[in-house]
């Protein structure tokens, strides 16, 4: 907090000192540790194949994170497929340069958070996909919203920055950062040098990356002459959307300050991505499909999206044929909750009632497959009527007790449909100010958020009886009561 209140009067030199404590305290040492020991990559090693797994090796690494004689090592280069069939390169530090990256980062999050734009939502704490979609929604929603919109797509971000941009614009240890963006890469049995670009697997880059983008919302908007252009700015990592009251205003305005923001960072934007489009046609942003049919703007899962998990279920359950339904389940319901809750608070009721459709007619052809000789009640038994309700695939558990237990299929039908409460802009997790609200909001149901839209529900339902009332007002001037009233 006190790092982001002296980013926030400008004393950068303050910060640094601030900074300089906190990357060596021990307390940051161990969090650093305990961080890149229990997330998702915890056991993938880095060129030196050392994985941290005892409580002595993590109290020991945790004490060896100094800033004296510190020399990251090489990056081991993978590559991953992209859904257009191309390869996206991921570069994986060693465990001590993660730790480390981990311990510079927590000195550097609050002066990112403080200097971000308002309306960025990833790679940010407190913020998520969700906030960047309802943010366009109530952009988009309104009748007299802007038409069209810039579908903004950088190419290659986190492999194209300028380390020389870096180096200058970035508020941490610059000796620190140097040695990491020049370590290079190790591939194939041969060092490559990294002359651009920030690796992707490495944990401060993403904060590296919306220190680069940051300024961009600032930037379209000191181009936007007139109220009436009606120009938004939407960002969640490197995609984002733009919109405007016209095309031109977009192709002639708005892209030529993208393009002159982002040269001197190294970045460029993707021709095959960045669209212009008409808000009736419709985008695709985030997964979703957000588009307007007359007045009524609907966020829809994408095409592709759905298509991609129909696909990937279909192959769970085809390669599950030796597995017992219960094997099955438990593969399953981790994968369709997870997609439900992501999509949950657009228009997806439809969507999820022919995925289940879907669902059921593949584990119908599984137990067909399993027992191609016994009869459709046989199967229908046996299968799906252990829960009670007909057509459920579920099982019985025998625990062990006189109860028994029912593991039952997740429908996606079954996940509620409710609006996402965007967090508001200014909103800063290193601000004492916004600590309650950070709170209030990690609280299941976001309860302080709740009571903001309530709040803003019925002081927009005033507004329209107050509307209403002066224009029966105006229809009948003889009447002088309405007006007083309203």
């Amino acid at each position: 907090m006190r790092i982001a209140k002296a980013v926030q009067l400008g004393k950068y030199r303050r910060a640094s000192a601030l900074q300089w404590l906190l990357t060596h305290s021990r307390a940051a040492k161990l969090v650093a540790v305990w961080r890149v020991t229990t997330n998702r990559g915890a056991h993938t090693p880095g060129v030196d194949n050392v994985v941290w797994r005892t409580n002595r090796q993590k109290l020991q690494a945790a004490d060896n994170l100094k800033r004296h004689g510190y020399r990251p090592k090489p990056l081991r280069r993978i590559y991953i497929p992209k859904k257009n069939g191309k390869l996206r390169p991921l570069s994986i530090p060693t465990m001590h340069d993660r730790a480390m990256q981990a311990l510079y980062a927590l000195a550097l999050a609050p002066a990112a958070e403080t200097l971000a734009d308002s309306n960025s939502y990833g790679f940010r704490e407190g913020r998520s996909c969700a906030d960047a979609l309802e943010h366009a929604h109530s952009v988009l929603c309104k009748r007299h919203s802007p038409q069209w919109v810039l579908e903004g797509d950088i190419k290659a971000c986190f492999d194209q920055i300028s380390h020389d941009w870096l180096l200058q614009h970035v508020p941490m240890d610059r000796q620190i950062l140097r040695k990491w963006l020049k370590a290079g890469y190790w591939e194939k049995a041969q060092l490559f040098p990294t002359r651009q670009g920030t690796p992707q697997g490495g944990v401060i880059s993403p904060l590296l990356a919306n220190l680069a983008l940051d300024g961009m919302q600032k930037a379209i908007a000191d181009v936007v002459s007139r109220k009436g252009d009606k120009v938004n700015f939407v960002r969640y990592a490197d995609d984002f959307i733009v919109t405007g009251a016209t095309q031109e205003l977009l192709e002639q305005k708005i892209k030529p300050t993208l393009t002159a923001f982002l040269t001197p960072r190294g970045l460029e934007l993707s021709e095959q991505k960045t669209v212009i489009t008409h808000i009736s046609t419709g985008f695709d942003f985030l997964g979703h499909t957000v588009r307007k049919l007359g007045d009524k703007l609907l966020t829809t899962p994408a095409k592709s999206n759905v298509k991609a998990l129909r696909e990937k279920i279909s192959l769970c359950i085809q390669a599950a044929l030796g597995l017992s339904q219960k094997a099955l389940l438990r593969k399953l319901n981790p994968l369709i909750r997870g997609w439900a809750n992501y999509y949950r608070h657009g228009a997806s009721k439809r969507t999820f009632d022919r995925l289940d459709h879907h669902v059921f007619w593949q584990l119908w052809r599984w137990a067909k497959r399993r027992h191609p000789n016994k009869s459709a009640v046989w199967k229908q038994r046996k299968y799906f009527s252990a829960a009670g309700k007909k057509g459920l695939f579920s099982v019985r558990l025998e625990t062990g007790g006189s109860k028994s237990q029912v593991l039952t299929l997740y429908t996606a039908a079954s996940t509620a449909i409710q609006r996402h409460i965007k967090i508001r802009g200014a909103a800063n997790p290193y601000d004492p100010r916004y600590t309650q609200y950070f709170e209030q909001r990690g609280r299941g149901r976001h309860s302080c958020a709740a009571r903001e839209l309530a709040l803003q529900a019925s002081i927009a339902q005033a507004a329209r009886t107050i509307k209403h009332r002066l224009a029966d007002a105006a229809a009948c001037p003889h009447q002088g009561a309405p007006v007083r009233e309203a």
